[in-house]
């Protein structure tokens, strides 16, 4: 390769441009599905008229019902998988003769077999990965149609630890290209060195040359800021081999460059220019966050230069009503309920995640700890990846890394989580193989594996001694220990926590700790109704630990990075310590519709410098029974608690307490509790004991949205006294109407039991709550959701589609 550098100023009067050279379609709309096995379906003249008509994403297993009798269990959500078909009809404009034609998919589950115009192109059995196939020699160009047929195969059960979903439930992209182009994920994008007055940004570029001749070319790289202005770039001259792939190295250095972080996520733009002589060929545009990063055995984590913790939270890819089907303002939505507490990393639990999460994370500013697997050669499941992984996990974690590594956001790879090889000797020859495969790809961050063993001689995985991070589940109390332990290693608290709660439930006393019993089966506390938890934070896993005493263990400790808390979101499936009827997740921190648990605010206290003032329970009791109130707070010295204006005392918080709490015999009326700081006033909250429900309250996070056909509305349903005050026990009957562009996408109120469909025009409150999602459809307008409950007085709400 010989490089001919030309600086920056030729670069403007060097390109013309002669049309788009590389077009990406979304490949979405107008699918066909079919929820049965047909193998006939892969015949283009196959008659599909009588196939269900929809749009991708997809996850037909969110649209059944809850049934012990599944295959999948309680612990994947007790929904149907089974097998599915897929086919669209499409035409392929004569402008695309001559060039290459791909079909991207960001992820099937599982065991997808695709077929276009009849011929087989291949199959992928990894549910969470991306991957494209080449259809350009099987195409009608011009003139005739085409069909692409998909088969997903989740039939094989059980798979899984929680819920997986099943269909094509990512987005699914037509890519055209000229003979010479960017390769797939073909840019690399690094920051070698990076301060305040200057960073060097290295941009790798893989060309393909699909044509028979060696090709000269110019591969031009441009940096462009937030506001769309050019700050640097650089031009290289040349030679691709034939049919084959060449990678070009760029070095450019900016001048007093924005950083990125998790404060100010500032996001450039590499645009990758391909041309030939005046002849554009392919633009290409990757995202730059530039920032430096270092994890020190004992200082702990450093972004940019600063010292900060990382505060994170496990998240599994399910969006509640919505399913597995990938919508990214549903993923949006849930990282501002995450950032408002005052999160600032996700760690993807346990699978590689969507893009469009990713995506999220840069702009919003989310560290993430991206992660490959949950299993290796050793099961989890019968019908687990570990079937696949001898023959696939190579392939799978280099299209994972590629995919991912140009994401700011990415700080951390994780090969797996609570791996059962390292209990044995393989767990050094595959870690060291695993580690092997993301070095050859990316050398910037550093590999980590979620491990549960802390000895050192019993830990095969640490001891093959290639992770960077060492990360830890659980078991909190050796945590102090880990430096002697572990001499010169790096750590992270990778999951901690798995404390459990039903939002809205509370049991007395508050200040005795429950575990959940080891066989899962045995009631932890008599008299429990409806596998509910108390949401004061006093129950969890015999593995883990209350929320506050896992924060403070972490907190307290300069050398530990951060930590990631079992989990950010209630998720289907994985109930524990219930079986059926619970079919989600107790773990969250907020509850599967999106509402926070009380534990939310002692994050949020903990977490940010925003006052805080979070006083719980409810205030609707049974009179003369004693109550426990809890507050947490901060920017404050103490707290004062008043019922119905009498004094209950000044509370301030001691050692290593995060909340206050008062013991109060319960009597009907007002609770209001004040925080003080230096004797003034900080916060004011109060609590009123409700009547009976008398009317219902509609509040939409947003009450405009996109017409595209893919934006939501979240709309949540208060059941409200004659004097507006929540009825903490309401648990009504809802009926939606709903008119205008839109439709209810998914219905929900955040409880672990509820055997209501989420695809329906109904739902019943949980302790107050309940929630529609409004989704528009593709036309411009009015929404008008109506909310009717028998002897509530009815509420409506408008939402405009533009």
């Amino acid at each position: 390769m010989k490089q001919a550098v030309v600086f920056l100023a030729c670069i403007l009067a060097a390109h013309l441009s002669f049309g788009q050279a590389r077009t990406i379609t979304a490949f979405n709309k107008d699918w066909k599905f079919f929820p049965g096995d047909d193998s006939t379906a892969v015949n283009p003249k196959y008659d599909d008229s009588k196939w269900r008509s929809l749009q991708l994403p997809h996850d037909w297993s969110i649209e059944g019902s809850f049934s012990e009798k599944h295959s999948t269990t309680f612990n994947e959500g007790a929904l149907p998988a089974g097998i599915g078909w897929y086919r669209k009809t499409f035409n392929i404009p004569a402008t695309s003769r001559g060039k290459r034609v791909f079909i991207n998919f960001d992820g099937i589950y599982k065991n997808s077999e695709v077929w276009i115009n009849g011929h087989f192109l291949g199959k992928r059995p990894n549910g969470y990965i991306s991957f494209r196939y080449e259809i350009t020699d099987y195409l009608n160009v011009g003139n005739g149609s085409n069909t692409i047929a998909v088969k997903v195969d989740n039939s094989a059960q059980p798979d899984s630890r929680w819920y997986t979903g099943s269909g094509i439930y990512r987005k699914v992209w037509l890519l055209t290209t000229n003979k010479i182009a960017v390769d797939q994920w073909g840019t690399f994008v690094t920051t070698p060195t990076v301060n305040v007055k200057n960073a060097t940004v290295r941009v790798e570029t893989t060309v393909t040359n699909s044509t028979p001749k060696v090709q000269n070319v110019v591969i031009e790289n441009k940096i462009i800021n937030a506001a769309g202005k050019i700050v640097a770039g650089k031009i290289t001259n040349g030679s691709l081999s034939t049919d084959g792939k060449t990678t070009v190295t760029n070095e450019i250095n900016i001048t007093q460059p924005q950083l990125w972080s998790v404060d100010q996520p500032y996001l450039y733009t590499v645009k990758t220019i391909v041309r030939s002589g005046n002849q554009l060929l392919d633009e290409y545009s990757t995202p730059l966050g530039i920032r430096s990063f270092n994890f020190d055995a004992a200082k702990g984590f450093f972004l940019n230069g600063k010292a900060m913790k990382i505060l994170g939270v496990c998240n599994h890819h399910d969006l509640g009503a919505l399913g597995a089907a990938v919508n990214k303002r549903a993923i949006q939505r849930q990282l501002e309920i995450l950032k408002r507490m005052g999160c600032n990393a996700i760690r993807t639990a346990h699978n590689p995640p969507a893009t469009e999460l990713l995506d999220l994370c840069d702009q919003m500013g989310f560290i993430v700890m991206d992660e490959a697997f949950d299993m290796w050669k050793k099961r989890k499941n019968k019908q687990d990846y570990h079937l696949e992984f001898e023959k696939w996990h190579t392939t799978d974690l280099q299209d994972q890394v590629k995919r991912d590594r140009n994401h700011p956001s990415v700080v951390i790879w994780s090969i797996g989580n609570e791996i059962r090889e390292q209990f044995d000797s393989t767990g050094i020859t595959i870690a060291k193989d695993l580690v092997n495969i993301i070095k050859q790809l990316d050398t910037t961050r550093p590999v980590t594996s979620a491990l549960t063993e802390n000895i050192p001689g019993k830990n095969f995985i640490y001891q093959s001694g290639a992770l960077d991070l060492l990360g830890w589940n659980y078991k909190l109390d050796a945590y102090k220990d880990l430096p002697n332990r572990f001499p010169n290693q790096k750590f992270i608290a990778a999951e901690t926590m798995s404390a459990l709660a039903t939002r809205g439930w509370y049991d007395m006393p508050s200040d005795s700790i429950r575990l959940w019993p080891p066989d899962g089966k045995t009631p932890y506390i008599k008299g429990i109704k409806n596998n509910t938890v108390s949401a004061y934070d006093k129950v969890y896993a015999y593995w883990g630990s209350t929320h506050e005493a896992g924060w403070n263990a972490v907190k307290k400790l300069e050398f530990m990075s951060g930590l990631f808390v079992w989990s950010g979101f209630d998720f289907l499936g994985e109930p524990v310590p219930y079986q059926w009827p619970s079919r989600s997740s107790y773990y969250g921190i907020i509850d599967l519709a999106g509402f926070p648990k009380d534990v939310y605010y002692m994050y949020q206290s903990e977490w940010t410098s925003k006052p805080v003032l979070h006083l719980f329970p409810h205030w609707n009791w049974q009179p003369g029974k004693l109550v426990d109130v809890w507050a947490y707070y901060n920017n404050a010295d103490e707290v004062e608690l008043y019922l119905n204006g009498r004094s209950l005392g000044v509370q301030k918080k001691k050692d290593d307490q995060l909340h206050v709490m008062w013991r109060v015999n319960y009597e009907p009326g007002t609770l209001q509790a004040i925080s003080r700081k230096n004797g003034k006033q900080v916060l004011f909250k109060e609590i009123k004991t409700a009547g009976k429900p008398a009317k219902i309250r509609l509040v939409a996070d947003r009450q405009m949205i996109h017409a595209k056909g893919d934006d939501l509305s979240f709309v949540t349903i208060q059941i409200l006294d004659a004097q507006d005050n929540l009825v903490p026990d309401a648990n009504n009957l809802v009926e939606f109407d709903i008119e205008g562009n839109g439709f209810i996408a998914g219905v929900d109120n955040g409880s672990q039991t509820s055997m209501e469909p989420f695809k329906a025009s109904h739902r019943k409150a949980f302790h107050g709550l309940c929630l529609a999602i409004i989704q528009s459809n593709n036309k411009a307008g009015n929404i008008i959701l109506k909310a009717n409950s028998k002897g509530l007085q009815p509420a409506s709400i408008h939402i405009s589609a533009k």
